[in-house]
């Protein structure tokens, strides 16, 4: 019987090397529903590939388009995701949620009912509404696999291991371009080098939260409420060569580590296969990088940003999503050429000080609609810090 799959966010990065892998195993799968904002160009691509009769497009003149083409090629598409109940008339076998930004977070909690496992790779899910997202996979009985390289290889460490036997975890960080820098050259540095991350190929806003390291204050976030961990036992390194990944120190003396190369392929696959008998092509083991791993505690003069952990509730709060809103809106700014590089931390922690903010430490989000809500108006706000 065919592996019946639906990937959220299909055309983009997570998504694409999601029907990449899936397209060297065509035979064994059958792809039931395909989503994006409005690349219709590209969804139409991977239709076409795998034969997948339900799109959800969800902007407005995108799915016009759309709608009249489905008519003439006999496939259904939809605008947004209330179609799931038509779609799904029992449980799939895997969900890749790959949606980015808080715009994944409906889409994502709509669909863990309708599915054995969900992998997401969507952090906004994780780190502003995992209370939400914990209960509906507990309610469904639903599987969760985490796709983020770390928090993928913490994940795969952990099998076997009770949470109450680990001592540590560190997570590590390439440094990103600025590593080599000097501080005194960072005000100088261009939006172009910025965005050019030495290792991985990303997206211009999560390449923009690399170089902050505020990818990085996310993934402790998620590495507290995945894993029910406290912030002091979560720890960052720096890693130049993103080789290593994550490491576990055991209260029973024993560390282990988890290596791959900087392809996330290869945590995608191994979400779709797990301990199977498929394989995936990758390089050889590079011993070069192996004994040179360079692993450093990171300067944070240089990256400010880190220093944000320590805001953090130990408990998942409404704060959680002021601090995504606003760097989401900060970081929007930069990229749009309307603030400088060094402008975008100082303006963070603006918003991040102010008294109705830092009151929501003590509130959790009850609903999709208290974060949906917050999310605009700190997003308003935000703007308006930003325009002075």
């Amino acid at each position: 019987m065919k592996k019946k799959i639906a990937i959220l966010g299909s055309t983009g990065s997570i998504g694409k090397n999601t029907i990449n892998i899936l397209s060297k195993d065509k035979k064994n799968i059958k792809i039931v529903l395909l989503t994006s904002n409005k690349n219709i160009k590209e969804i139409l691509k991977q239709k076409k590939i795998f034969n997948v009769q339900n799109l959800i497009i969800t902007d407005k003149s995108k799915f016009k388009i759309i709608k009249d083409i489905s008519k003439k090629r006999n496939f259904k598409v939809y605008n947004n995701y209330e179609c799931l109940k038509k779609i799904f008339k029992n449980k799939i076998d895997y969900v890749m949620a790959a949606i980015t930004g808080i715009s994944g977070l409906e889409p994502t909690l709509k669909i863990i009912k309708y599915s054995k496992i969900i992998a997401i790779a969507n952090k906004e899910s994780i780190v502003c509404a995992w209370n939400l997202v914990s209960k509906e996979l507990r309610k469904n009985n639903t599987e969760f696999i985490p796709v983020d390289s770390e928090h993928f290889s913490i994940w795969e460490i952990l099998k076997g291991f009770k949470i109450n036997n680990v001592e540590k975890i560190y997570i590590t960080a390439s440094g990103g371009p600025l590593l080599n820098l000097p501080i005194k050259k960072i005000k100088q540095i261009s939006k172009k080098e910025t965005l050019k991350h030495p290792n991985w190929s990303m997206g211009k806003k999560i390449s923009i939260d690399s170089c902050t390291m505020m990818n990085k204050v996310f993934e402790v976030i998620e590495a507290q409420r995945i894993f029910n961990l406290p912030s002091n036992k979560i720890e960052i390194l720096v890693h130049p060569k993103s080789y290593l990944h994550s490491i576990v120190k055991f209260k029973n003396g024993t560390v282990k580590l988890l290596i791959h190369e900087a392809d996330m392929k290869i945590p995608i696959f191994n979400t779709l296969y797990g301990n199977t008998e498929k394989s995936i092509n990758t390089k050889k083991i590079n011993f070069k990088k192996l004994n040179n791993l360079n692993l450093q505690k990171p300067n944070l003069n240089k990256f400010p940003f880190l220093r944000l952990q320590k805001q953090i509730p130990s408990k998942i709060s409404l704060f959680e999503t002021v601090l995504v809103s606003a760097n989401d809106e900060i970081v929007k700014y930069y990229l749009d050429g309307l603030i400088e590089y060094n402008q975008i931390f100082p303006k963070l922690l603006k918003i991040l000080n102010l008294k109705k903010f830092k009151s929501l430490k003590n509130k959790s989000p009850k609903n999709l609609h208290s974060i949906n809500q917050l999310n605009e108006y700190v997003r308003l706000k935000t703007r308006e810090v930003c325009i002075r």
